[in-house]
């Protein structure tokens, strides 16, 4: 009588149908969601996010009321004016939403180490079995998530308005929004690398410092491309090098705005002096650089 023999199941091959394996980020995406619940519970950014409802509720309003006066006086008339007025509003808007999403990004970010670390809730995650690293990087993800979901709505009110009671949409709009939210990712990263060092009150104290010299530094470059001086340009440059929010902003407005606004080279909301692609990667390295940073002295810091 034989034996059945047994089979010995086939090894799998690896190859593209095999499944990746997440597992590792596991502990990040863990941190990453309880800093999201973490976040939409705190009045600080309660209080940012009923602001940008207030402000969409404004803008709609006042733009219905203001269309709908002008139908009723005739009209603005050519196409060109027309579309020169509503890009002009929309532009008003935009330049709110990325105002409004530096705030936010500095407020979710501000607290989040230096406030742990504080009042010792921080030890509640550190003595568990996960790296520090994974503490920073699930921290950063949460906010990431949060500021998209913010972005979002902010940015698709404004635009959805214009289009739904005009007809109008902006040139290049992705592109604009992707910018702007771009902006507010990297003022998020600088201002969790400044948490990492500094107190809640001082990392809010540099992130408004460094906000302000970057917005004062533009109109100082913005002036001084119009009047053809080249110190205020250089001056605008080297705050463009030291926290590169208002140049991603100029980038992110001269995409939106219209080719005759374009071709004059200046406007409330644009610049003549438009950064290069060469500066939105230099954003790109300044950001990367700012998390690197937080995870590095978070890493060393003694808790």
């Amino acid at each position: 009588m034989q034996t059945p023999q047994t089979v010995a199941p086939a090894r799998q091959k690896p190859g593209f149908l095999q499944r990746p394996d997440f597992s590792a980020l596991r502990p990040v995406k863990i941190i990453a969601r309880l800093t999201l619940r973490e976040a939409v519970r705190r009045r600080m950014v309660l209080a940012a996010g009923l602001l940008g409802l207030a402000f969409l509720l404004i803008y709609n309003l006042g733009f219905f009321f203001l269309y709908r006066d002008i139908r009723a006086s005739g009209g603005l008339g050519p196409t060109l004016a027309r579309n020169e007025f509503f890009n002009f509003i929309s532009m008003a808007g935009m330049y709110a939403v990325n105002f409004l999403g530096i705030v936010m990004a500095a407020l979710i970010a501000a607290d989040t180490l230096a406030g742990e670390i504080g009042t010792g809730t921080i030890q509640a995650v550190v003595t568990k079995p996960l790296r520090r690293a994974e503490v920073v990087l699930g921290k950063w993800l949460g906010f990431v998530i949060l500021l998209t979901l913010y972005l979002t709505l902010m940015g698709g009110g404004v635009f959805v308005s214009l289009w739904a009671q005009a007809g109008y949409q902006a040139p290049h709009v992705l592109t604009g929004l992707a910018l702007i939210y771009f902006n507010s990712l990297l003022m998020m990263s600088v201002t969790l690398a400044c948490s990492s060092i500094l107190s809640t009150l001082a990392t809010g104290g540099v992130v408004f410092g460094l906000y302000s010299l970057a917005f004062i530094g533009g109109w100082v470059e913005q002036f001084g491309t119009f009047a053809h001086n080249q110190t205020a340009v250089q001056v605008g440059i080297i705050s463009s090098l030291l926290i590169p929010s208002e140049a991603l902003w100029k980038r992110a407005a001269n995409e939106m705005t219209t080719p005759l606004v374009r071709e004059l080279g200046f406007s409330p909301f644009t610049s003549n002096s438009v950064p290069s692609v060469a500066m939105i990667v230099y954003a790109g390295v300044y950001l990367a650089a700012a998390l690197w940073f937080a995870i590095r002295r978070f890493q060393a810091r003694d808790l």
